[in-house]
C-alpha cells in the first residue's frame, strides 16, 4: 500500500509564489513520509507537468505525477514532449495522469469542438505510446493527426493513468494505459466497476478527499460548499449512484486520527494500490501537516 496527496492543498490563497509554495509543500510531504505528490491542472492555475518537474527535481525521492492533465484540448505530442522533459528531471520519478475533463466545462473554456471522447482517449494514449517507445509517429485518426520526422530527442518511457471511470474508457485504459486514477469513486464502487476492469499488474490510484480535524462539523460545511459542482457533472453523478451517495462531500473522510485512517483502509480493501488525499475542506497549514502525518504512517 503507498499513500501520496494532490496538491494545490486548498491553502495555496495567500502564498506570495505559488510554485515556490507547491515546492515546498513538495518538500514538506517527503519530510512526513509520504511517497508521491500529484499536481492538479485548471485551466489557469500553475502547469501541473512543469510544477512536477520542479518539485520532483528539487526533492529527491518522491514520486510526482499530475492528477490530472486534461487532454482536450492539448495535442498528444506536446504533451508528450512536456511529460519526457518531467521525467528526464527527475530522474525517472514522474507518472503522467490524465483526463478527458468535462464537455460542458471545457467546451466554454476553450471554444474549439470537443472531441467524442471515447475515441479522442483511445487515439491519444496510441500516440503517448508511441512517443514513449522511441517511436516515429505516423497517426491519422478520427480526432488526433500526428506525424513526427522522427523519434523524441528527449527520449524515456513515461507510465500513463487515465482518471477513468465509466466502463467504456475504463476498457480503454486497461488495454493502452498503466493504471487509473478515479476522483470520488467509492469503496463500492472501486471494487465493483473500477478494480474489475483493470488488468492486474496495474495501478488503481484512489483519489479521496481527507482531514484529519478535531472540527468536523466546521470542516465539512467548507467542503460541502466545494463540492457541490461535482453531483451536476453525468460522469461524477454516475460514480456517486453506484456508491449510494447523493453529495459528493459524502465520500470525503473527515474527522480523528482513528476516523480518517479507518476511512481510508476501506480504499486499499476494495482493491486500490494507492491512495491520494486530497484536502477539500482544507482550512489552515497545521491541519494540512497533521494529517499528513497521520496518514504516512499507512505502508510503513
Amino acid at each position: 500500500m503507498t499513500i501520496g496527496v494532490t496538491l494545490p492543498s486548498g491553502d495555496t490563497e495567500s502564498a506570495p509564489n505559488l510554485v515556490d509554495e507547491l515546492i515546498a509543500q513538495t518538500r514538506q510531504a517527503a519530510e512526513a513520509g509520504l511517497k508521491s505528490v500529484w499536481f492538479s491542472q485548471l485551466p489557469l492555475s500553475q502547469d501541473a507537468i512543469a510544477v512536477a518537474a520542479l518539485a520532483g527535481r528539487e526533492v529527491p525521492g518522491i514520486e510526482v505525477g499530475t492528477s490530472v492533465v486534461p487532454t482536450y484540448p492539448r495535442h498528444p505530442l506536446l504533451v508528450a514532449s512536456a511529460a519526457q522533459t518531467a521525467q528526464a528531471a527527475t530522474g525517472g520519478r514522474f507518472t503522467l495522469g490524465i483526463g478527458l475533463g468535462s464537455k460542458g466545462f471545457l467546451g466554454p473554456v476553450y471554444g474549439v469542438e470537443y472531441p467524442p471522447p471515447i475515441r479522442h482517449l483511445r487515439e491519444y494514449l496510441t500516440v503517448l505510446k508511441q512517443v514513449f517507445a522511441g517511436e516515429a509517429v505516423d497517426f491519422e485518426g478520427e480526432t488526433i493527426t500526428a506525424k513526427t520526422p522522427g523519434p523524441s530527442t528527449v527520449g524515456g518511457d513515461v507510465p500513463v493513468i487515465v482518471a477513468a471511470m465509466g466502463p467504456q474508457a475504463l476498457r480503454v485504459t486497461g488495454e493502452l494505459a498503466d493504471g487509473t486514477l478515479p476522483f470520488l469513486a467509492g469503496p463500492r464502487a472501486l471494487s465493483e466497476l473500477i478494480v474489475p476492469a483493470i488488468p492486474a499488474g496495474k495501478r488503481v490510484i484512489a483519489a479521496v478527499p481527507a482531514i484529519v480535524t478535531d472540527e468536523p462539523d466546521a470542516v465539512r460545511e467548507k467542503a460541502v460548499e466545494q463540492m457541490s459542482f461535482y453531483g451536476q457533472i453525468p460522469s461524477y453523478r454516475r460514480i456517486l449512484d453506484v456508491e449510494g451517495v447523493e453529495h459528493a462531500a459524502d465520500l470525503a473522510i473527515i474527522g480523528d486520527e482513528k476516523t480518517v485512517l479507518a476511512g481510508l483502509q476501506r480504499y486499499y480493501d476494495a482493491g486500490a494500490t494507492d491512495v491520494l488525499v486530497s484536502q477539500t475542506g482544507l482550512r489552515s497549514s497545521a491541519e494540512r501537516r497533521r494529517t499528513w502525518e497521520v496518514i504516512s504512517s499507512i505502508g510503513s
